[in-house]
């Protein structure tokens, strides 16, 4: 497969540099070929998607919306296909994979009935015979920047509420997910979507995404991706006073109860630790265990690792695959061999077969470091936990604060109040009980407090707030 660029509901196929995409499952398998934009690109997709806003913006939400539940239907229609290509560009384990697409077709449709819900509310006027009220009002142009760990879910759950909003897209996905991204717009042109209302520009971040934030004319950027890039990229967009929205890094933490319940609790840390090797921003990455059940959690949890196989990403009896690239590779075994050094192992996975063959990295789970150590305090984005204990509620709740970090965080309990002062006390942006710490519904506000996000909030009708502005109107009907 080639990637290509959708601009102005034209497909381009730039000159520039090309890259191969191998399957990190099997390095000797070639994917397809990437083709890289420059600046030109980048700008004439910020020229089609400023011209496309306003007649997209002047369509009823009925009509909208009604584009998106196309939009739904042709993703459905070829989910299959889809989710193989994903799965064997970035590795994420098939069954994950095809979840992920649906998820992808569940967000288009909750959004898509958006467009016939109430965008305002009636305010009382001091004065008589005055209607006053308030409305959404679409921002313009908005750029889209997503990464490759969930190439469909991610984009769509931007995308979409950006559209039913009235705003025109630019979309520059990561480059692991590339070919996932052309394929995703190859089936979005199947619709009745407007040319210029959907753009995809494909690209390296340090190329082109400085274009995006720094140049072209747009009105909003929501980017999801490393803390680093956030950070620079709300720089950028504070200096040119447009509206941006980051979701960066995550140090999760599970804190486990002397009351938990031990044989439910097991199964959802592993799956929030190491679904998708780790490579997720919600994912497990702290145990945090009341010293009482420590050593009884520790057995369960070398029982259970026994079973999380890794292997190729297509083999549905797979726990998890590879991780993504070879990047993600080089930096999470230096993790990895820091915690070989300074920390004591607890657990970890059977060896992987043909493991040269692929990016293969062994689950693991390892104790004994201090609190304010690397493996306890940076994000490690692929499949290595680490136990804390606690002697009691109030260390832990202590322990799971203990980072710059405020994603998401998990509570494993029988009893009410510990529950309650949990939801109240840890410093996340989403927090659960007896549920891991991955996983929150596409319904419902997704987003950190602390270094892990710029404070808005995606997914739900929440996210209607980051793609529009409220614009107050009064009218005085007798004078």
């Amino acid at each position: 497969m080639q990637s290509k660029n959708w601009i102005g509901g034209e497909w381009i196929t730039p000159s520039g540099k090309e890259v191969t995409v191998k399957n990190p499952s099997r390095l000797t398998e070639e994917i397809g070929v990437l083709h890289l934009s420059d600046r030109s690109h980048v700008l004439e997709a910020q020229q089609a998607a400023r011209s496309a806003q306003k007649s997209w913006a002047a369509q009823t939400g009925a009509i909208r919306g009604e584009i998106l539940f196309q939009m739904a239907s042709a993703l459905e229609k070829h989910a299959d296909d889809l989710a193989s290509l994903a799965s064997r560009e970035m590795g994420k384990q098939i069954v994950e994979m095809r979840g992920e697409v649906m998820r992808g077709v569940n967000l288009l449709r909750y959004y898509a009935g958006e467009g016939m819900r109430a965008n305002g509310n009636l305010i009382p006027a001091a004065d008589t015979n005055v209607l006053q009220y308030s409305r959404r009002v679409p921002l313009g142009v908005v750029a889209v920047i997503t990464p490759w760990n969930f190439p469909v879910a991610i984009p769509i759950w931007k995308i979409a509420p950006a559209l039913i909003c009235g705003n025109s897209v630019i979309w520059k996905p990561a480059e692991n997910g590339s070919l996932t991204a052309t394929r995703l717009a190859e089936i979005f042109a199947e619709t009745k979507l407007p040319a210029g209302v959907l753009n995809l520009v494909i690209g390296k971040g340090r190329e082109i995404g400085n274009v995006l934030t720094d140049e072209a004319d747009i009105d909003a950027v929501s980017f999801t991706g490393s803390s680093e890039t956030g950070k620079q990229i709300a720089v950028a967009c504070a200096g040119r006073n447009i509206k941006y929205q980051t979701e960066m890094g995550g140090k999760n933490a599970a804190v486990i109860l002397a009351d938990a319940d031990l044989d439910k609790t097991v199964p959802i840390l592993l799956s929030g630790a190491f679904r998708s090797a780790g490579q997720k921003c919600t994912a497990t990455s702290r145990i945090i265990v009341e010293k009482a059940i420590y050593q009884p959690l520790v057995e369960r949890l070398q029982t259970a690792m026994a079973s999380c196989r890794v292997g190729e990403a297509s083999d549905p009896a797979a726990y998890l695959g590879p991780v993504a690239s070879a990047a993600q590779y080089e930096t999470v075994n230096k993790y990895v061999s820091l915690a070989s050094e300074q920390a004591r192992l607890v657990a970890e996975s059977p060896a992987v077969d043909a493991a040269d063959q692929g990016y293969f990295i062994r689950p693991m789970i390892v104790e004994g470091v201090s609190a304010d150590h690397a493996l306890v305090q940076e994000e490690v984005f692929g499949p290595l936990a680490v136990m804390l204990a606690a002697d009691n509620f109030d260390q832990a709740i202590e322990l799971c604060n203990q980072t710059v970090y405020g994603l998401s965080a998990s509570l494993f309990t029988r009893d009410l109040a510990s529950a309650h002062r949990f939801l109240d006390l840890a410093q996340a942006g989403m927090v659960r009980v007896n549920q891991e710490t991955a996983g929150v519904e596409y319904q419902a506000p997704f987003g950190g407090m602390k270094l892990s996000s710029s404070h808005t909030r995606e997914q739900g009708q929440v996210a209607l707030d980051f793609y529009s502005e409220i614009k107050t109107c009064a009218i005085k009907y007798a004078w």
